[in-house]
């Protein structure tokens, strides 16, 4: 490929991505709990080779470490379950305080519009049928996707067996694909997307842990209702770059609305959300992670977009770990360098235009960009 012209080469690359999209389009079905499973295995194998270590076989090492995870998950569905139960127990409070709102509401559209109630209950009567067709569509989309999601949770845990079971011949036909001068690239690449996986995904759990306990009594002590519940959903939603923060926060106010007639504790939880969430950004999360993902806001934003188009919510929440582990491997990739470059975070503080250093691509000037980009101009003499 390397004799081709560059503008062919290019061409390749582009249809390379848009093939790439159509399959992940048309296999999601099949490649997100692949994928979700990969994940899960990188995060197990400490486990499983602590068991290796203590002589146990392999297939009962790699059972009880997928033992250890199920149990996790159980206990996080059995948190959820009850936070939920509590919820549906107030019904009948959050009716009546949902009705003094809309009561507030078309008060308050009255006095600034001259809409009378009574005209704002005719359009909303107007609007009945269309909600109850929308609604009708969602419930059965949700009653055909359960059976897929049923499927999904059924699959995942054989694929993560398997997965363990044969990393070996995994591993075997990965150096396969690639000359045996290339070997020593592949398998730093290998290893490096293994730490970075780890260290990230056991960040995720901590990050979910800290927040739900951080932000959850925070509101409890202040006395807003539900508030372990809603800082469990802005944990898990938060896992989601950017968007899931935002959802969180709507997701918290609709939450305390219905739980209270009063207008003062949506603040309280704004606010309190945008404390945790600075901590989270700025101090936690940095430390806990540190800086192994080096991903720039941009593609993060652009790649969680377009992985929710492909292959719905699951991809927005694998995104960020999939464009670490193709940052790694474009990086040590001679054609495929300025991609690695377009998606991380090794900004020029000069540009390009004026300095040509900065338009290679050669390691010496990678190398000087990821010291804090303090690069010298070039010898002009």
């Amino acid at each position: 490929m390397n004799n081709l012209p560059l503008t062919v080469r290019r061409a390749i690359e582009l249809m390379g991505v848009y093939f790439l999209g159509t399959i992940i389009i048309v296999g999601k079905d099949v490649i997100n709990p692949l994928v979700m499973a990969f994940f899960f295995s990188i995060m197990l194998l400490p486990i499983y080779r602590w068991f290796k270590r203590r002589k146990l076989p392999e297939s009962l090492a790699i059972f009880l470490s997928l033992l250890m995870l199920i149990i996790v998950v159980g206990l996080v569905i059995w948190f959820f379950s009850s936070q939920i139960s509590s919820l549906v127990a107030d019904f009948p409070q959050i009716k009546k305080n949902v009705t003094a709102h809309l009561s507030s509401l078309g008060s308050w559209l009255d006095s600034k519009t001259g809409l009378s109630t009574e005209r704002q209950t005719q359009l909303l009567a107007n609007q009945n049928e269309k909600l109850l067709n929308y609604a009708g569509g969602i419930a059965g989309g949700a009653a055909s996707s359960l059976s897929g999601i049923l499927i999904f949770v059924g699959l995942l845990p054989i694929y993560i067996f398997l997965m363990l079971f044969y990393k070996n011949l995994l591993i075997r036909f990965v150096f396969m694909w690639f000359n045996s001068d290339e070997h020593p690239k592949v398998q730093e690449a290998m290893q490096q997307s293994e730490v970075i996986i780890k260290s990230y995904l056991v960040g995720l759990l901590i990050q979910i842990t800290y927040i739900t306990v951080l932000l959850g009594g925070i509101l409890l002590v202040v006395g807003i209702k539900h508030a372990i519940l809603i800082g469990a959903i802005f944990a898990v939603l938060n896992l989601i770059p950017y968007v899931g923060a935002l959802i969180g926060n709507l997701i918290g106010v609709v939450l305390t609305i219905s739980s209270t007639q009063e207008i003062w504790p949506i603040f309280v939880v704004l606010g309190t959300i945008a404390f945790v969430q600075f901590l989270d950004n700025n101090i936690l999360m940095p430390r806990i992670v540190g800086s192994k993902v080096k991903i720039n806001a941009l593609a993060t934003i652009v790649g969680v977009i377009v992985a929710g188009a492909l292959s719905g919510v699951s991809g927005m929440f694998l995104s960020l770990p999939v464009i670490a582990v193709l940052k790694i491997i474009f990086d040590r990739t001679n054609n495929l360098k300025q991609w690695g470059v377009l998606l991380g975070d090794e900004q020029p503080k000069k540009s390009p235009m004026q300095w040509p250093v900065f338009r290679s691509k050669n390691t010496v000037v990678q190398e000087k960009l990821k010291r804090e980009n303090k690069v010298e101009p070039p010898d002009e003499k």
